[in-house]
């Protein structure tokens, strides 16, 4: 299992916080490639623009990065402001 956590207007989007999902080895872009999966509006959701950066276990990743089970991922949007 690995714990997802969504900030911004991405955990407003999905009316989601956090969850747990059954993982047991991948990458950083295979998790978004299975997360975008599950329905046009995930991948809309979480398409590229819609997406800053990944944090795994509390350090930002800025690039392709194993994660494995018992990681939490944070997913972070890009911010605006002023």
């Amino acid at each position: 299992m690995i714990k997802i956590r969504y900030f911004g207007f991405l955990k407003e989007i999905l009316n989601l916080e956090e969850e747990e999902i059954k993982w047991s080895r991948g990458n950083s872009q295979e998790l978004l490639t299975f997360l975008r999966a599950r329905s046009s509006f995930w991948a809309e959701s979480l398409s590229e623009e819609n997406i800053f950066r990944l944090v795994i276990n509390k350090k930002v990743i800025y690039e392709t990065t194993p994660i494995s089970s018992g990681d939490e991922i944070a997913i972070l949007p890009p911010v605006t402001g002023g």
